[in-house]
C-alpha cells in the first residue's frame, strides 16, 4: 500500500466565503468583510494548482456550481476518500450546506483520466441521526500500516469511525484533541488540523492531546511504525502547521503547506522535515482565514487504480 500519491482532486470555488454553519465549532474561521473574497480565493487556488503541477503532481481540477451555494466546496477531502482497491468512501457532513458538495459527477472526470472505480461505500445516511465522520479531515490514514488516527469531535463519531475501520480494514487509534478558546479547552474540529501523517514522519501537536494516556498511545503507534515524530506547538497549529500533506512529484516528494504554516516553522523543524522531503508552500491567506482550513483540506488524494 502506498502512503502518498501523485494524483490530487481539487475543486475550484465559485461561492467561497466564511461558512456560518461551520463556524459554530471551527474556531480557526474568521470573517473577511471584503467584497471580493471569492475572487481572491480563486486566485490563491489557481496559483496553488500551478505550483503543484510545476513539480509534477497530477492535479485534477473540477469546478463548483454557483447555483448550489457551497461556500466550503474548496475542501473536498471532507466528503470523499479514494482507495487503492478501487473503493470510494462518501462521508456524512456536520453542516447541512456542505452536504451539497458531494457530487458524483466528479467521479466521471476521474474515470476519464483512467482511474477505476469499483464500489462506493456510503456512510451519508448517518446524517439523519446527527452522526458525522468528515472524511480525511476526521481520519488520518496510515495506509501502509492500516491505522486510522482520529480525534473525536462533533464531526468525528467513534462508532462510525469503528464501522469505517471494519469496512476498510484499518485499526482505529482514537483520542481527544483540544485547543484553547476564550480560556476553555474545546475539541479541535478535524484531526488533520493538529496532525499530518507522511511516509516516514508525522507532524503533530502533542500539546493538544490533554490526556497523557491518549498521548502516550498515539506516540506508541507512531514509534512502532518507524515514524519520526516532529512536534509542533499549539501556536504553530493555529498557523495551520499541522494541516499539511505529503505528495509525490515527478522527481521528488514534497510536504505541501500554506505560506503561513511555512513561516511559523523554525529552522530546526524545517531541517527535520527536509531530511525526508522538500517543502512546497503557497499563499492561502483568504482561504485559511474565511474557510478555517488550509492546504491539506484542499487536496483529496486519489489512490484509485488506473486501467
Amino acid at each position: 500500500m502506498r502512503q502518498i500519491t501523485d494524483a490530487i482532486l481539487m475543486v475550484r470555488p465559485v461561492a467561497f466565503r466564511m461558512n456560518e454553519q461551520t463556524a459554530v465549532n471551527n474556531y480557526f474561521q474568521k470573517d473577511l468583510t471584503a467584497d471580493n473574497v471569492n475572487e481572491r480565493a480563486q486566485k490563491e487556488f489557481d496559483e496553488f494548482v500551478i505550483k503543484l503541477k510545476n513539480v509534477g503532481v497530477n492535479v485534477i481540477v473540477v469546478n463548483d456550481k454557483l447555483e448550489d451555494d457551497t461556500p466550503d466546496s474548496i475542501f473536498p477531502n471532507n466528503w470523499v476518500s479514494f482507495h487503492e482497491n478501487g473503493d470510494i468512501g462518501l462521508y456524512p457532513m456536520f453542516a447541512e450546506n456542505r452536504r451539497k458538495e458531494r457530487r458524483l459527477e466528479y467521479f466521471a472526470k476521474l474515470e476519464e483520466e483512467g482511474f477505476q472505480i469499483k464500489i462506493i461505500v456510503d456512510y451519508t445516511e448517518a446524517e439523519e441521526h446527527d452522526v458525522f465522520l468528515e472524511g480525511t479531515g476526521s481520519l488520518l490514514l496510515d495506509r501502509e500500516n492500516r491505522k486510522a488516527y482520529c480525534a473525536l469531535s462533533a464531526r468525528a463519531d467513534e462508532d462510525l469511525l469503528i464501522e469505517f475501520c471494519e469496512d476498510f480494514e484499518f485499526t482505529p487509534v482514537i483520542f481527544n484533541a483540544n485547543q484553547s478558546v476564550d480560556g476553555k479547552r474545546k475539541a479541535i474540529y478535524h484531526t488533520n488540523v493538529m496532525m499530518c501523517l507522511a511516509e516516514n514522519f508525522a507532524v503533530i501537536c502533542l500539546d493538544s492531546i490533554d490526556d497523557k494516556k491518549e498521548r502516550k498511545n498515539v506516540l506508541k503507534h507512531l514509534n512502532e511504525d518507524g515514524k519520526e515524530v516532529i512536534a509542533i506547538s499549539e501556536a504553530q497549529m493555529h498557523e495551520f502547521a499541522g494541516n499539511m500533506l505529503q505528495v509525490q512529484g515527478t522527481d521528488d516528494k514534497f510536504l505541501v503547506m500554506s505560506a503561513r504554516a511555512h513561516k511559523s516553522l523554525n529552522q530546526e523543524l524545517i531541517e527535520k522535515i527536509e531530511k525526508h522531503c522538500k517543502i512546497l508552500s503557497s499563499d492561502l491567506h483568504v482561504i485559511e482565514t474565511c474557510g478555517g482550513g488550509s492546504a491539506r483540506c484542499m487536496m483529496a488524494e486519489v489512490f484509485l487504480p488506473k486501467s
